[in-house]
């Protein structure tokens, strides 16, 4: 009995985690209104374990690094992490999401838009 509420359990984690990220978006504040320097930005995704916590360094307009503190998810989840090189690379957050990794893809862009606003 246990292990099918456990079952249970994951099964409606694992809907949550696969649409409580769809209606998510972000757009890159103007980057011209920030003085340079590190700003730290958090997005935890409700209703699932994902969390993201991160460092966003400005300098002379630029987006030049995005360092990861901290992110909740499961071993998938990590493959997200490698869009931080497109958005420094674009200076922009419409950025695709890694296919099996979309939740975490969106609460990264979505944690670089809040250290940024």
């Amino acid at each position: 009995m246990k292990k099918l509420l456990i079952l249970v359990f994951i099964g409606f984690l694992a809907i949550g985690c696969s649409t409580a990220y769809k209606n998510i978006t972000a757009q890159m504040p103007d980057l011209t209104q920030l003085n340079d320097g590190v700003y730290r930005g958090t997005f935890d995704l409700s209703g699932t374990p994902i969390k993201v916590t991160l460092d966003v360094n400005i300098q002379n307009n630029n987006v030049i690094n995005i360092k990861i503190v901290e992110h909740s998810c499961s071993p998938i989840g990590k493959k997200a992490e490698i869009i931080i090189g497109q958005i420094i690379e674009r200076q922009n957050l419409d950025i695709d999401a890694v296919s099996g990794a979309t939740a975490s893809s969106k609460a990264i862009i979505k944690a670089v838009e809040n250290a940024l606003h």
